[in-house]
């Protein structure tokens, strides 16, 4: 068998067989393949897609190609929550917080983050001294006494998908549904969770731009997780603009403390929520979606959310304190500087990625995958779409370590529009692959 003939295959629009999708896989986890066919081949990919077999094909065969976590020696239905990523997207904390204070085991393997996408690993890390890497067992122990921890790959999981996904990045094959489908369901099925919700972001600060393809992966998703006997189900949600209010590493751990104290943003909070319902669910601690989301909610405002945040932070190595201290314990930017409005109206636009692009060359985020982060910068918006605003009246604050951000400033101008009306956008869109009745 040759790579070149697969090549061909595919970018003549056929059907790769099994056997040749295995051996694509093994030959980029032995090095053999070469970087500019592995690149051939992920381009004939995007170009002319796969079918759904293939895409199972790739999945499973990238989710053997190392590690499978085996989770069976923790009791209950482990359950757990994926975003194909955004701007301010820091659900996975306080949510892992939440579910685990009702008695759900959420073990939860994150990644980081990559230009205008924040990673949640990097968010973590902005506490003093907290732990992303974690051996297997004390991974396993720490779900059987905490019911959570949050932690990057561990051991050999999925080696074919590190090297495709490096590859996907530099050849501009990162939204191509079948990539995205296999390289999030290698790592997913390889981690051994029972349950999966799958939070499928659409819009302006997505890799899926339009509702169409977004429908398209979260289908894709679905059915490669079905296919193996997984409860799984997607949520699509808008990423037009940026959820929550604040961007930037340490500003999204202060805020996710703030959502577990009862005092977080309406959206983030509804879409936790919302997430926690069905997770609830999914881990039998209750019979309907509705009932979920009153546990959920309930959670969030009696502070054993709070509390069992405060219980991973310690445990995985971190100052607790911050729950409790926040300001005092997070890195702090050495500028604060608002962005005013030049007229009066009511905000009608703001483009997600490009806010995100923002905080990133703020030092915030990576250009490239080495890039060393500035945990203390980001973006705080004072507005959101369809808030009212007055000429002069802060949009948003800009936390900087350097004092001239007219760079930024003119980014942030060029991307928020204000209007004499606007409405708010939807949060949720639809759920795919969900037959429970409420």
């Amino acid at each position: 068998m040759r790579m070149v003939d697969i090549i061909h295959k595919k970018r003549s629009g056929n059907v790769l067989s099994d056997q040749e999708i295995q051996f694509f896989v093994d030959g980029v986890v032995s090095g053999e393949i070469p970087d500019y066919q592995i690149s051939a081949l992920l381009m004939a990919i995007y170009f002319q897609g796969m079918t759904d077999s293939e895409q199972a094909t790739l999945t499973m065969k990238m989710m053997t190609s190392g590690d499978h976590l085996d989770l069976s020696s923790i009791p209950g239905i482990k359950v757990d929550k994926h975003s194909t990523g955004g701007v301010g997207d820091k659900v996975s904390i306080p949510l892992a917080a939440v579910i685990a204070a009702m008695g759900i085991p959420i073990p939860m393997i994150s990644g980081r983050g990559l230009g205008h996408t924040g990673g949640t690993l990097d968010k973590l890390e902005a506490i003093p001294g907290y732990q992303v890497e974690m051996s297997e067992a004390k991974f396993i122990e720490q779900i059987k006494r905490d019911k959570c921890a949050i932690i990057g790959a561990t051991g050999n999981i999925a080696p074919a998908d590190k090297k495709i996904y490096a590859l996907r990045d530099v050849t501009d094959t990162v939204d191509s549904i079948p990539l995205i489908a296999s390289s999030i369901m290698s790592k997913k099925i390889a981690s051994g969770t029972d349950a999966l919700i799958i939070d499928v972001k659409t819009g302006a600060g997505a890799f899926m731009k339009t509702l169409d393809d977004s429908r398209a992966l979260a289908k894709a998703l679905v059915s490669i997780g079905k296919g193996v006997g997984m409860q799984c189900m997607a949520l699509i949600t808008d990423m037009n603009q940026p959820l929550g209010r604040a961007i930037g590493n340490a500003l999204e751990i202060q805020e996710s403390i703030d959502v577990l104290k009862g005092n977080g943003p309406t959206d983030l909070e509804k879409l936790i929520t919302a997430i926690g319902g069905y997770m609830v669910v999914m881990g039998g601690k209750a019979k309907t979606i509705g009932e979920g989301q009153k546990l959920a909610e309930t959670v969030i405002h009696n502070g054993q959310g709070l509390k069992s945040f405060k219980r991973m932070i310690q445990d995985q190595g971190g100052d607790s304190n911050v729950v409790d201290e926040p300001t005092d314990i997070l890195p702090q930017a050495a500028y604060q500087i608002d962005l005013p409005a030049k007229r009066t109206g009511i905000i009608s636009k703001m483009v997600a990625d490009e806010i995100g692009v923002a905080s990133m060359l703020l030092g915030g985020g990576r250009q490239k995958a080495n890039d060393k982060l500035d945990y203390s910068v980001g973006i705080y918006l004072n507005k959101k779409i369809g808030d009212p605003i007055s000429e002069g009246e802060s949009i948003l604050t800009i936390h900087s370590n350097r004092k001239d951000v007219e760079d930024i400033k003119k980014i942030l101008y060029d991307n928020i529009e204000i209007s004499a009306t606007a409405k708010k956008p939807k949060l949720i869109y639809e759920t795919v692959g969900w037959s429970v009745e409420d």
